[in-house]
């Protein structure tokens, strides 16, 4: 699996990290990050496909 380096800011991070550990949503960092992303792009999708812009590859 590649990994990603990015610059984010800490407000943000401190925010993701209040939904990550033991009884929380994600198991970790890398997982909330994934799993936003994945969200964000299903939403992008959703939207192409409203625009008629149909399947991307």
């Amino acid at each position: 699996m590649p990994k990603v380096s990015l610059d984010m800011p800490t407000e943000l991070m401190e925010d993701l990290r209040m939904h990550v550990g033991d009884d929380k949503k994600f198991v970790s960092f890398a997982d909330a990050v994934r799993t936003a992303c994945r969200k964000m792009l299903d939403h992008l999708d959703e939207v192409d496909r409203r625009h008629g812009r149909g399947e991307l590859s």
